[in-house]
């Protein structure tokens, strides 16, 4: 189906809101009926039936039918954050007793998931280095049930074969998960290579506003069906329709925004390189990443998301240098219309940052102009440097 057709018109009946270009936002909790018997009908089936904006809702329904075209996958399901898609995916897949194979250094509140609250109901986590297919073969249980992928992930950007990984996966019939939000599906489909459940943190790209926080699940019908009727209904972490009116607004310039910050991304890397205060360059997409064979063979192209590792490893200078830039904001997340700089050494003292330099910080490049960007960078690079 042609990317355009789906972001601009699939599930759109203009002549249900009187014309009106833009869908409306049903702001509604409930949903009324004339007759008990139809009533009675919708209850049995309230995955297909407008009962309660908890299950269902005309202005989330557009907003999953896109979504779930776009990432080639029979349905999604729109949460209140990605933490709710994520956790409502591996939750539903998971009981006591069960074993799951994550890879090392996913999103800090992913690893808490499987480190802390998971355990306290009987569920073990191994994390392992994902880059090596004889490693997830290795960790491999008999109690495995779920394997856990972040490709690429979101601070070093390592990538795992996905292809590989589920061919295994389905050998040893254990469910596979997978967090796109780097790629968005535009630029990577992991449902076209097997995977039984891709999540995104919509908040990032799909939203592209910074102004929304939502989170995505797609997957087949018989998996959808399956947590629609238990986990989705009953965790209740559903999105507002306000919400996925503004996600809806973000993906009509999701193909133009991705296509921008991965081509302004790629020159300012080109800057970096040479710059004598850059030790190195983590992103997926650049020739010189030794998993850059992975990255062509998944991926379309990168994103606007990279990391650097300054020489220096004090923090002072470092701060220094966040702190002197105009264009790039110190902040956590990304993929919004905004540059922003997140330093590792803001959290230091938390136990994730021992995975980490204190010399990494995490960019996110925005819509601005890539000139204006590079020199912002140069000129922040001299409290450094000079």
């Amino acid at each position: 189906m042609d990317i355009s057709y789906i972001i601009n018109r699939l599930g759109e009946e203009n002549e249900d809101y009187f014309g009106a270009i833009a869908p409306p936002i049903m702001q509604t909790s409930n949903f009324s009926y004339k007759k008990t018997n139809d009533l009675r009908t919708a209850i049995k089936d309230e995955k297909s039936h407008l009962i309660y904006s908890r299950g269902n809702n005309p202005t989330v329904d557009i907003l999953c039918k896109k979504l779930a075209a776009l990432e080639g996958a029979d349905e999604a399901m729109v949460f209140a954050s990605g933490m709710a898609a994520i956790s409502t995916a591996v939750i539903s897949n998971l009981k006591s007793g069960d074993h799951v194979i994550c890879v090392q250094k996913p999103y800090s509140w992913t690893s808490t998931l499987f480190r802390t609250m998971l355990p306290r109901f009987g569920i073990t986590t191994h994390f392992i280095d994902g880059t090596e297919i004889q490693n997830f073969e290795n960790a491999i249980l008999p109690s495995t049930r779920l394997i856990y992928l972040e490709s690429p992930n979101t601070m070093t950007f390592e990538m795992q074969d996905i292809s590989a990984v589920v061919k295994l996966a389905k050998k040893n019939n254990i469910t596979t998960i997978i967090d796109n939000s780097y790629s968005t599906p535009l630029c990577q489909q992991p449902v076209k290579m097997g995977v039984d459940i891709v999540v995104h943190s919509a908040t990032k790209y799909i939203g592209g506003h910074s102004d929304a926080v939502a989170g995505v699940l797609c997957t087949s019908t018989q998996m959808a069906d399956k947590i629609f009727r238990n986990d989705f209904l009953t965790l209740g972490g559903i999105i507002s329709p306000f919400n996925a009116w503004l996600l809806l607004r973000g993906l009509r310039t999701l193909p133009i925004r991705m296509e921008k910050v991965s081509a302004t991304t790629q020159k300012i890397i080109a800057f970096l390189k040479e710059h004598p205060a850059i030790d190195k360059i983590y992103y997926p997409y650049d020739k010189s990443n030794k998993q850059f064979d992975i990255a062509e063979k998944q991926m379309s192209s990168g994103s606007g998301l990279f990391s650097i590792q300054l020489k220096t490893k004090n923090v002072e200078a470092i701060e220094r240098f966040c702190e002197s830039l105009k264009y790039f904001q110190i902040a956590v997340s990304w993929g919004g219309y905004e540059s922003l700089i997140f330093p590792v050494c803001a959290y230091i003292e938390r136990e994730e940052a021992s995975d980490l330099p204190v010399n990494i910080l995490r960019i996110s490049v925005g819509l601005e102009d890539a000139d204006a960007l590079i020199n912002d960078l140069n000129e922040g690079l001299r409290e450094i440097y000079d």
